[in-house]
Parts: C-alpha cells; structure tokens; sequence
C-alpha cells in the first residue's frame, strides 16, 4: 500500500486543535479505506506507542488523493477555525481532547495492528515531516 504522510502541522495552541493536522496522500493504484484504521503516536527508537483512536467511520481515498485529519472538532469553537477545504483536499475531524504532535513524535497509520505507514515531526522541515534516514549498507 502506498499510502504516506505528506504533511504533519502542531497546533498553534494547546486549545487550537482544529491548528493541528496531518495530510495523508494516496500514492498506489488503487483506493484505500481507512475504516478501521488507527493512528499511534510514539518516539523515535521507543517501543511505547500510544493508540490515539480508531478511525470510523473513515474515509476512502482514491489514488492520488488527499485527506487533512484534523485533531479537533468543527463544531467546538474553543478549538478554532478549521482549515479552508479545497477541492482538492478536504478535512476529516478526529474529536480528540488534546494536541499529540511535538518534535520527536513519530506517527503510524495501522490496520488490525500492522503499519501502513509512518512519519515523524520534524517542525524544521517545510511540510513537517521528517526526511526518512538513508538506507544502511
């Protein structure tokens, strides 16, 4: 499966959560569910993760298709503006009661326990995600 992060933004504040998202990008041929999915966030070389929650109902994304997964809620106001939706990317609201991304923090997308695909914060880089490490020899 073909399916990434292409972007990972931390909230403006601790209350702003619909500031905090991260872009997930369809890259393979085919459509992807993400009913079912999870999102666990842990730290670079830790075994510790933590599930954030399952994604239902999810969405289905099409090949080279975008989806922005906000942490918020859109109808709570305290947790600020949503990001402007295109036509290209929309918005899914996860409803979660506090921010999760900071620096270090590495995020996995998992179906029944196996990772789909991983990425970690980097508030340095443009699109927030980390450089993946160069192969070892």
């Amino acid at each position: 499966m073909a399916i990434r992060f292409v972007e990972i933004k931390a909230a403006d504040s601790s209350e702003a959560l619909n500031t905090e998202w991260v872009v997930l990008e369809n890259d393979g041929k085919a459509p992807f569910s993400t009913r079912g999915c999870g999102v666990t966030v842990g730290r670079r070389g830790s075994a510790k993760k933590s599930l954030l929650g399952i994604i239902d109902p999810g969405f289905v994304l099409q090949p080279g298709q975008r989806m922005r997964m906000c942490t918020g809620s859109p109808g709570t106001e305290k947790h600020g503006a949503a990001p402007e939706e295109t036509d290209e990317l929309k918005n899914y609201f996860l409803f979660l009661p506090k921010p999760y991304v900071n620096p270090g923090v590495v995020l996995t997308l998992v179906l029944r326990g196996l990772p789909v695909s991983k990425a970690e914060f980097d508030p340095a880089a443009s699109n927030g995600v980390a450089a993946a490490p160069a192969p070892k020899k």
